[in-house]
């Protein structure tokens, strides 16, 4: 029963501290519990004392999943449910390879090992079709900005591993203290754990208090259109859409706005816009009469295009399958989750969203699954067809030459993607996206803090048009400077800076993680030659 309620107390403790509700200083004694119960039943190992492990483990990041991301269920049960079963899952792998390993390995090298194997599994979960890095550790941060302005330097691994290294540091001093009654060696471990805390906040404070933005600003209006997507959304005309898009906007655009900003795919009546006719459709003519009257404005808004074609040696892996045509030809189509900026010149900007929510926009590892699942599709909240993307991330150009990043949704939370935006130029970061599918709960709030962790990264300022909001102004710094309320519509007007600077991380990504790869193998080789202690 103390197994038990020392595991549940890791679950407890790593849900408590996760945002936008928590405290991350849990964090960093969060995992001690459970590193405990390991510890026991591997210097006391009874029957079945595995299993008992990995029922424990499992319980406890059950909890931590269930608590911070049940808001999946406003958009699907099953979803919901299979992301949390399936992501507790992993993280109780994860710990129990530790345990294997660390039969082999001293206590110091087995904490190096799951500290590298830990920020794989992250890694992992940021760029394999089943992506899912809502709950990587270095994002629970994201609300204190104050504390991780050397972001800038590392990302979010560093988080990961700023988190891992107290952890291990107090465990060895509980250990040390359990073990052979060791006080000295316990205050020591402490003191130490408290200066890896604090120096890295200093570090943040001083980061913070002697950045300045350079004094470059771009204006922006953001539309909040507030349209429900189980309701009225897909049900309603393009036309219609725009009127109210247009009417929103004229109440906050002025002469000296650079930029209209409007939500994820808020054009999506019926299958979408033909790709091949977007030039002669009737949503940029209308786009660009609205536009006639203000010269100096580029409008960025998500759109869903679609493409049909007969011949099947153009099919590509996303490409759906939607009957025959008039004539009996098979048909296939490619969706597209995208985003365009029009202005007064004649060319027209597109972007395909890239990064997609599991199952709502991709089948993972179709060619595998699909024989044997059919199509079934697990609904995170979204439209429900294949999507198709493109390979490199683009920067959109305005009419005075300030380039911007169209992130749609999902690809805010990906800090080595964002990077690809900014080496192609993005002078600041436009984020459009639609959460309306969770309801008023964590998930929309999680998703705007996320974004602030961009800012840092990238010392880029965002602009961000949420169909039912929060949609925001965050700075540099990553401080939300204005916002428009949740389940409100209107338009939010503000001013973002410009930046041409690319940061180390910018510049060298998720380079930990990749580094992380070292010690895990080494060690996982080592312990292969070791015998059991």
């Amino acid at each position: 029963m103390k197994k038990l309620l020392l595991a549940i107390t890791t679950g407890l403790l790593l849900a408590i501290a996760w945002p936008t509700y928590g405290f991350p200083l849990l964090l960093f004694f969060g995992f001690v519990p459970l590193l405990w119960v390991t510890h026991k039943s591997i210097a006391k190992p009874a029957k079945k004392s595995g299993l008992k492990l990995f029922s424990f483990a499992y319980i406890a990041f059950f909890i931590f999943n269930i608590s911070t991301t049940w808001w999946l269920y406003n958009s699907t049960g099953f979803g919901m449910w299979f992301a949390v079963l399936a992501n507790s899952l992993l993280m109780t792998f994860v710990w129990m390879l530790y345990r294997k390993v660390s039969k082999r390995l001293s206590a110091n090298l087995s904490l190096v090992f799951l500290i590298s194997l830990w920020i794989l599994f992250e890694f992992m979960h940021l760029n394999w079709e089943f992506a899912w890095p809502w709950l990587n550790l270095g994002n629970a941060f994201a609300t204190y900005t104050g504390w991780i302005q050397w972001y800038e330097y590392t990302g979010t691994f560093g988080g990961t591993l700023w988190v891992w290294s107290v952890n291990a540091l107090i465990f060895k001093g509980v250990l040390a203290f359990a073990e052979i009654k060791n006080q000295r060696a316990l205050f020591i471990k402490l003191a130490i754990a408290a200066g890896v805390i604090l120096i890295p906040i200093g570090v943040s404070q001083l980061i913070y208090h002697n950045y300045k933005e350079t004094e470059d600003p771009v204006e922006v209006v953001l539309l909040q259109p507030n349209i429900d997507p189980y309701t009225e959304k897909y049900n309603t005309t393009n036309e219609r859409i725009a009127d109210l898009l247009f009417e929103e906007a004229s109440k906050s655009l002025t002469d000296s706005t650079d930029f209209l900003i409007a939500p994820e795919t808020v054009l999506a009546e019926g299958a979408g816009v033909d790709i091949r006719n977007f030039e002669y459709s009737r949503e940029k003519e209308k786009a660009e009469d609205f536009l006639s009257a203000y010269p100096n404005l580029n409008y960025l808004a998500g759109i869903q295009f679609y493409r049909l074609y007969t011949n099947e040696d153009d099919v590509l892996p996303a490409t759906n399958y939607v009957g025959k045509d008039r004539i009996g030809n098979p048909l296939w189509a490619d969706f597209f989750n995208s985003a365009f900026l029009l202005n007064k010149s004649d060319s027209t900007q597109i972007y395909h969203k890239s990064k997609l929510v599991v199952g709502v926009e991709n089948f993972p590892y179709q060619s595998i699954l699909k024989p044997l699942l059919g199509d079934v599709m697990l609904d995170l909240g979204g439209t429900v067809s294949m999507k198709t993307t493109q390979e490199n991330r683009v920067a959109f150009a305005g009419i005075d030459g300030s380039k911007v990043a169209p992130i749609i949704c999902y690809e805010s939370v990906y800090g080595d993607f964002v990077t690809d935006y900014v080496k192609a130029g993005a002078e600041f970061l436009a984020i459009i996206t639609n959460d309306a599918w969770w309801g008023d709960t964590q998930g929309h709030k999680q998703h705007l803090n996320y974004a602030r962790l961009r800012a840092i990264e990238n010392r880029r300022s965002i602009a961000r048009s949420a169909n039912t909001g929060i949609s925001a102004i965050i700075n540099q710094k990553g401080e939300i400077e204005k916002e428009l309320g949740y389940d409100l519509r209107g338009s939010l007007k503000g001013s973002v800076n410009k930046n041409k600077e690319l940061t180390f991380y910018s510049k060298h990504g998720d380079y930990l993680a990749k580094l992380a790869f070292i010690p895990a193998f080494g060690l996982l080789i080592f312990s292969c030659f070791r015998r059991r202690k």
